[in-house]
């Protein structure tokens, strides 16, 4: 077990080769409310307890998302505010913002699109399988089916879609050699989401599907935020959040998913056994516990505070760390066990609940589902090929590539 003087989460080389399991169950059993140094910062809280994560978040007031944003950097007020989506505001700016497309994402709303996934889905994998018995899963299906459900829900024409993928990775992946070639070694760009020059990429996407609604109104999304008045800095961090947020945590959940099932076959062969809607339901949710594909989101104390008996200044960043919260023996029977069925499953990877919990929770689980709904009947056999590739991050908990080996049915 590694020591509490040896943890350091600021470090995105300690979540390369996995995540540091070890080291979160350290922190919940030695020191929840844990004060972590940064060589190039402040230094931050990292709260690591279910129930201590659950608090944070349910006092907005308390912890601000407003007054630093959600990311760990520590920035100018300028560029919070440059920087500044929904996720960065606390009520009521961030109702308000919420409330313009909160409408389409309500269960009933999200239902609608079921038979449309399943479409998509089957197409992509048949374009998967056309590539031979050897694929990359992440390439292949794990980005491609929420992308494309998330193209079809914005309206982004089929040509242009694999270029929303290239430039997520590029803004997402900042902290990783492979996408971080082209991000400046300095303050340049400090005032975009991420820090990142790929930003202005995604801004000047979602501007021309804006100029596109302009010209020819539709029931959607994009039209719904055209026609909002936001101002044009407003639209584009607004566009930046769908296009990260319903592309990127599902794919690396649905990414994770096949990995656990391929490491635990015994699962694999329950869902063959069992293939019951009710189990590809628990399954898609014991997925997003076990992958967690955002690790953390910051607070700042917007207060003096106390929380599990630990002072915290008004000023001090706390951040609150999901990917431990769960995996918390105290909320979860054998949390290290991947269990498909898992019933109760009181999972926080789409947040604990509160104002900020996920927009699309409800569209992410349907198409989780999904994807192993129709994939494993399709296939008598499939495993890894080569090695796993994980994106360096203490962000995202993401997969790059996963090449597989599959013998249709």
């Amino acid at each position: 077990m590694p020591t509490l003087e040896k943890i350091d989460l600021a470090d995105h080389d300690l979540f390369v080769d996995r995540v540091p399991y070890e080291a979160f169950a350290t922190l919940r059993r030695e020191d929840p409310v844990h004060w972590n140094p940064e060589a190039e910062g402040t230094g931050f809280w990292a709260v690591t307890r279910y129930e201590d994560i659950r608090e944070v978040h349910r006092q907005p007031e308390v912890f601000s998302s407003e007054i630093g944003g959600t990311s760990l950097e520590d920035l100018e007020p300028e560029h919070v505010e440059s920087r500044k989506s929904m996720i960065d505001m606390d009520p009521p700016r961030h109702d308000v913002l919420r409330g313009l497309i909160n409408r389409r994402f309500t269960p009933r709303a999200v239902q609608v699109w079921n038979e449309q996934v399943r479409r998509v889905t089957n197409e992509v994998i048949d374009a998967a399988f056309a590539q031979g018995p050897e694929f990359d899963f992440v390439r292949e299906i794990s980005s491609e089916v929420p992308m494309q459900v998330f193209a079809e829900i914005l309206g982004v024409p089929q040509s242009e879609r694999r270029e929303i993928i290239e430039i997520g990775d590029r803004l997402l992946g900042n902290a990783d050699p492979e996408f971080a070639s082209g991000v400046p070694d300095d303050d340049s760009h400090r005032h975009l989401p991420f820090s990142s020059p790929a930003a202005l990429e995604m801004f000047a996407f979602g501007r021309r599907l804006a100029d596109a609604r302009r010209a020819d109104p539709r029931d959607d999304i994009i039209t719904q935020l055209v026609e909002a008045n936001l101002t044009q800095q407003e639209f584009d961090v607004y566009f930046v959040l769908l296009a990260t947020a319903g592309n990127e945590t599902t794919r690396h959940t649905i990414s994770h998913g096949l990995d656990a099932l391929l490491q635990h076959p015994e699962q694999l062969e329950r869902l063959r056994r069992e293939p019951s809607p009710e189990l590809f339901r628990t399954m898609a949710d014991e997925m997003l516990r076990w992958a967690t594909p955002v690790h953390h989101f910051r607070r700042t104390a917007a207060v003096d505070t106390e929380l599990a008996g630990t002072a915290i200044k008004a000023g001090d960043k706390v951040t609150t760390w999901f990917v431990s919260g769960n995996r918390d023996e105290a909320v979860f029977d054998d949390p290290e066990t991947f269990d498909v069925g898992r019933t109760p499953n009181r999972h926080m990877a789409f947040g604990p609940g509160g104002v900020h919990h996920c927009l699309g929770s409800h569209l992410a689980k349907m198409e989780i589902g999904i994807v192993f709904e129709e994939l494993l009947p399709r296939v008598a056999s499939i495993e890894h090929s080569g090695p796993v590739e994980r994106l360096r991050s203490n962000f995202f908990n993401g997969i790059k590539r996963m090449p597989v080996r599959v013998v249709p049915a």
